[in-house]
């Protein structure tokens, strides 16, 4: 023990008179995308990647001259898989939570979307109260009477959620006692099986299920309200290791620059139809 300890106090005392670590002149950089979240990312017939993320994460890296490599990985291993070092950045529609920031480091946002329950248009779920409206809430919130309205309409029936989600925790959060939860590996995974009458909702991010819609030959629809707010973060930021500031910084600066100059909304009425820029 005595040993131990002598070898602690000279790391400490070398440790005290150590020079601080250089800054990283980040000139490249591997960024990793599920590949499979359209229209934010989706695998094309060629293997490559497009959708929204891969066209602004184009953009993001030409302005903060970086060259980047984009690579698929799987969802649910993206936060440990960063810092375990395989890749550099998250680019996958990644929620900026308080939660998070305790094991990541974020940019600022890129996009900031509501989120809302699909079912099939021919559900008696279908049109369930506050169809059409926004309610907004925040992390934590209860008493909210338009979720305690669908709550009662849940009750007893089977969610759809994919995994390691903010979704999945408000779902949880607000529906684990009176409704089954069934995780997914993939929201594709899920609509597929809300189609085929297996589930009889899914809750996700809007702007993905108005591509779902349109996938599932418009077979489904939005029930309830859409939920806004911070609620969901500060938005959706690119992720990025506790110990890479200066890669942080550049990309953020770069974020600014494309929400600046209309990029942004430019990128995102393109491929979501409507304007998912962070608002004041």
């Amino acid at each position: 023990m005595k040993f131990n300890a002598l070898l602690l106090t000279g790391a400490l005392s070398l440790a005290a008179f150590a020079a601080p670590a250089a800054a990283k002149d980040w000139t490249s950089a591997t960024i990793t995308l599920e590949g499979a979240y359209a229209p934010w990312n989706m695998t094309n017939a060629d293997g490559t990647l497009g959708g929204f993320e891969p066209e602004l994460a184009k953009v993001l890296c030409e302005r903060a001259k970086i060259e980047c490599t984009l690579v698929a990985s799987d969802w649910d291993g993206m936060i440990p898989a960063l810092n375990a070092g395989k890749f550099d950045v998250i680019m996958d529609a990644l929620s900026i939570t308080e939660e998070r920031k305790q094991i990541i480091d974020f940019t600022i946002p890129y996009a900031a979307t509501p989120a809302a329950f699909a079912t099939a248009k021919d559900s008696p779920l279908a049109n369930a109260a506050g169809t059409g409206a926004i309610v907004k809430m925040t992390p934590g919130q209860t008493g909210v009477s338009e979720i305690d309205a669908l709550k009662e309409a849940f009750k007893g029936k089977t969610i759809g959620i994919q995994a390691a989600t903010v979704y999945a925790k408000f779902i949880y959060d607000n529906f684990g006692s009176i409704a089954e939860i069934r995780e997914y590996k993939t929201g594709a995974d899920r609509d597929l099986d809300l189609q085929n009458g297996r589930i009889d909702l899914g809750f996700d991010d809007a702007v993905y299920f108005n591509n779902a819609f349109a996938s599932a030959n418009d077979t489904l629809a939005f029930t309830g309200p859409e939920i806004v707010g911070p609620i969901w973060g500060a938005g959706e930021g690119l992720g990025v290791r506790k110990a890479d500031p200066e890669l942080r910084d550049k990309l953020s600066e770069a974020i600014k620059s494309a929400l600046a100059d209309g990029t942004v909304k430019e990128l995102s009425m393109k491929w979501f139809k409507v304007d998912v820029s962070p608002q004041e």
